[in-house]
């Protein structure tokens, strides 16, 4: 089998949201999404016993057998859930594709954290889910386009989390900036208990749209860390449960939300810096009126701050992702001086992440 008795180390990108988070957990809803210079690395390696270990996870390794081409840990961690549910719906995919199936250690590795191990958000489990399936790729030489890994990594994600749009899975399986349409997934749980793997990957998913965006040569992003991690899926949970009493607000929330992100995208593909800032800050009220409508806070006083600051210096800013902790982004054009707005943020105890946008097309 072509390359499977190489050591392979291939690299997921984590993400980041630019809009839409919230809103594109209901199927058919748009959000603009970056993929990160920050990545989950995945070294496999043929072996005589499997082994599943991570950098993270000082000193503990999950060793696992084939029995009948199933994979089969020795036990169950929880610590492993995305890696072991990933490696299995590869193989799956792998075996249907007349592959033979062998064993072999999967190594992680990640710089998505801080170096004391705080969590910046990046979405560190969809991006360790897609490095399996990367690795896995290359090591069976299924030669998988970036939708197929989207979709393989998206049936192990959601398999494990139950929620969430895999927004973050798609960022991480294509890079650069995308504007994603997140697919019904009640449909593909259901689709899941019917056909094959490979029929899955064939099929075209109800309301899913994932496409490349190229962002004004103008446009300037920072990141701002609070030093403060979230929780995304508890965050969309308990969004979630204030639905039934709320409907009708919550519809014009999906409503505006929606209008916003179409005319966001649009902007992207004019190049229009002004009207992208402009839908940025009816981003950021959108999400101010769901926090009324939930009675759950997304922007933390932290993150006010960020967001008050960059108006100072001529930038629009908002909450990324859940919320409720983590990042703030601000867009701001190229020709406007950030070094003082990142120094001000400094002061407010925000830390201003060295990251830029992973675009694997150009090679960074």
């Amino acid at each position: 089998m072509k390359g499977i008795d190489l050591l392979l180390t291939v690299k997921a990108p984590g993400k980041l949201y630019i809009a839409g988070e919230y809103a594109v957990v209901e199927p058919g809803q748009p959000a603009i999404l970056i993929a990160v210079d920050q990545f989950v690395y995945a070294t496999v390696e043929k072996s005589t016993q499997g082994c599943f270990s991570s950098k993270q996870l000082t000193n503990k390794k999950l060793f696992w057998a084939h029995q009948a081409e199933q994979l089969i840990p020795a036990k169950q961690d929880h610590d492993f859930d995305y890696v072991v549910t990933a490696a299995k719906i590869t193989e799956h995919y792998a075996h249907e594709q007349g592959k033979e199936l062998t064993t072999y250690t999967l190594k992680l590795d990640s710089d998505l954290d801080s170096p004391e191990g705080k969590k910046y958000g990046l979405g560190s489990s969809a991006a360790v889910t897609v490095a399996v399936v990367k690795a896995l790729n290359a090591f069976y030489d299924l030669k998988l386009d970036s939708l197929e890994i989207f979709k393989l990594a998206a049936i192990a994600h959601y398999t494990v989390q139950k929620n969430g749009s895999l927004g973050d899975i798609a960022a991480s399986s294509f890079g650069g900036w995308i504007a994603y349409h997140s697919c019904d997934r009640n449909w593909l749980m259901e689709q899941v208990k019917t056909h094959s793997i490979s029929e899955l990957l064939a099929l075209p998913w109800p309301k899913l749209k994932i496409e490349s965006l190229t962002p004004p040569s103008d446009l300037r992003l920072l990141i701002g860390w609070t030093g403060s991690p979230a929780s995304t899926s508890k965050l969309v949970n308990e969004v979630s449960l204030s639905k039934d009493e709320r409907k009708q607000r919550y519809s014009d929330f999906l409503a505006g939300s929606k209008a916003c992100l179409t005319k966001m995208i649009t902007a992207f593909k004019e190049h229009d810096l002004v009207a992208i800032q402009t839908q940025i800050k009816r981003d950021r009220q959108l999400l101010k009126t769901l926090e009324q409508i939930t009675q759950v806070v997304i922007e933390t006083d932290t993150l006010r701050a960020l967001i008050e600051l960059s108006f100072e210096f001529g930038a629009q800013a908002k909450t990324s992702g859940a919320g409720g902790g983590d990042c703030g982004i601000a867009i701001l054009d190229q020709a406007l001086p950030s070094k003082e707005l990142l120094l001000a943020w400094q002061e407010h105890g925000i830390t201003p992440l060295d990251i830029c946008v992973y675009n694997p097309q150009k090679g960074g």
